[in-house]
């Protein structure tokens, strides 16, 4: 059985070497149980090292990587998952996620996901799910698996992009929500509301902005190579926003999308 998703989880994107080594390491050491790589990150190695060589043990772990967009055909899907299991030093990992929409529609949603399925049929993954999905590919893959079936849509989300539409219908259809790049690469930390908040809760700006969407039950993984800004972000979890500060936060939404390249779908 898989443990349930821990609501805040270790970010490894754009982290290499032995600096998501450290990272994961760190975040093992201070109590972070859910890690999020992906296929294109080129880091399943180390964070398998990293995971390997702590002293957490594997069922404790909810390890989550994502099928990169060159391997969504159904003869690709698995052998590029069982790659990335071979790396991670696992026997499965606890969700696969598609990692973005195949561009311009080359392989049917249809084909990954039963693709994915398989996989998960094969208990090389514990559960699946969708990244970077509009409604449109929602609806497709509801249609397709039935909601109860996705386990998360992991999408961009915080307070400067506050994806409503999606929120919404992912919140009617009984979706689950992983916001990554929860900060915006730090500059939702400098927005003045946050700002304020964070001084009257004697809290940073990130852990105002994380308290935010976890409030929303959301997931959201950070990621940090400090050790301190790790330990903080975990601190979040205990923050409580009023309704009237999640309101003033909910004002800052102005559309700044970070992670938008040429193959994006069309954005809701």
């Amino acid at each position: 059985m898989s443990i349930p998703m821990p609501a805040i989880g270790l970010g490894t994107f754009r982290l290499q070497g032995q600096t998501v080594i450290d990272s994961v390491r760190s975040g093992l050491e201070l109590g972070y149980r859910h890690i999020d790589t992906a296929q294109i990150y080129a880091n399943e190695a180390e964070v398998g090292l990293a995971i390997a060589e702590s002293s957490v043990a594997r069922d404790q772990l909810f390890i989550t990587t994502k099928i990169w967009t060159e391997n969504l055909a159904a003869e690709k899907l698995i052998p590029s998952l069982e790659d990335s299991l071979a790396r991670l030093r696992v026997e499965h990992v606890d969700l696969t996620l598609i990692h973005w929409p195949s561009p311009g529609e080359a392989v049917p949603l249809a084909e990954s996901l039963m693709a994915l399925q398989e996989a998960k049929r094969r208990g090389l993954t514990r559960q699946i799910g969708v990244s970077n999905f509009t409604i449109a590919h929602l609806q497709q893959a509801i249609a397709l698996l039935g909601a109860d079936e996705i386990a998360t849509n992991q999408v961009e989300l915080h307070p400067l992009l506050q994806n409503r539409k999606l929120a919404g219908f992912a919140r009617a259809q009984g979706i689950h929500l992983t916001a990554y790049m929860p900060l915006a690469y730090g500059k939702v930390l400098a927005e003045p509301v946050v700002q304020r908040i964070a001084a009257a809760h004697d809290a940073t700006p990130a852990q105002v902005a994380l308290a935010w969407l976890l409030q929303q039950d959301h997931a959201v993984i950070p990621s940090s190579t400090r050790r301190e800004n790790l330990a903080s972000n975990l601190a979040a979890a205990r923050l409580h926003l009023s309704a009237a500060e999640r309101a003033e936060i909910a004002a800052c939404d102005r559309g700044e999308r970070m992670a938008n390249p040429d193959f994006a779908p069309r954005w809701d």
